[in-house]
């Protein structure tokens, strides 16, 4: 298979599943194990050009609300008086637990915890906790009703994805949903919650990309994977929401038993 469209196939895969509560980083070491990818070229630093696409694509699409969060700045020495600036320190708070557990733990879960069967027990792990949160949690709760501390719950949610398989946005909602979120809800501020995480990602792994150069193959591949997964995880958050407002977790449930299914019938008949 052609180099551009491996890496417009592996786009294609961040994209959507960047937002989607499957783990868009299973699916890229999945997929990479399975057909034979090349490891060298599309490797870590490939995985971040894709995550630079999927955070265009959520950049866009919540610009609006970006841009009322810019003009809230001023006011966040008063922040529960204005939804913006309250916003602002819910992201802060939420923010924090996976900064301090990728400081702590980033070269472990670089270094060993990227395998398929690590994957396919996150994925099983994630999927049986969001079938219980999808039938525990009350679903009353609009975003305006987080707290710092509900916010630091969904922090911690998303510290602990950082192990592949888990799924960023699959734990962070699960956490919301356990809290008493309504669905699309949750996922609305779980969107917002990836702008920094997959900026600081992005940010931690470009000073390696940028000092050991890339030739110019590399580069079109990096950018077809940016492209295909920015178009692609726009598409994904748009639809992911609606698609919240009137259905259960229960497909993403079922499909992350299956790949992890898929995985371990893999890792037996090597």
């Amino acid at each position: 298979m052609p180099d551009t469209i491996q890496a417009a196939l592996l786009g294609v895969v961040q994209g959507l599943t960047e937002f989607l509560p499957v783990s868009s980083t299973a699916h890229l070491i999945i997929a990479r194990a399975l057909f034979g990818f090349d490891g060298d070229k599309f490797g870590l630093a490939f995985d971040v050009a894709c995550h630079v696409g999927t955070l265009i694509a959520v950049l866009m699409y919540f610009r609006n609300e970006i841009a009322r969060m810019i003009a809230a700045i001023p006011r966040l020495a008063a922040p529960r008086q204005d939804r913006d600036a309250w916003l602002i320190w819910l992201l802060v708070v939420g923010t924090l637990p996976a900064v301090v557990a990728g400081l702590l733990f980033k070269h472990v879960i670089e270094d060993q915890l990227r395998t398929v069967l690590v994957c396919a027990i996150a994925l099983a792990a994630g999927a049986v906790l969001m079938f219980v949160a999808d039938r525990m949690g009350s679903k009353t709760r609009g975003e305006d009703s987080l707290t710092a501390l509900d916010a630091f719950w969904i922090g911690c949610a998303q510290a602990v994805a950082l192990v592949p398989g888990v799924s960023r946005s699959g734990a962070t909602i699960t956490m919301a949903l356990f809290i008493g979120l309504m669905r699309a809800e949750a996922a609305r501020f779980i969107f917002l919650l990836s702008i920094p995480a997959i900026l600081g990602a992005a940010a931690s792994e470009a000073p390696k990309v940028l000092k050991g150069g890339l030739p110019g193959d590399e580069r079109t591949l990096f950018l077809i994977g940016i492209v295909s997964s920015a178009v692609v995880g726009f598409v994904a958050v748009k639809y992911f929401i609606q698609y919240l407002g009137r259905h259960s977790l229960d497909v993403f449930v079922w499909y992350r038993l299956a790949l992890a299914g898929v995985a371990c019938v893999w890792l037996f008949a090597r």
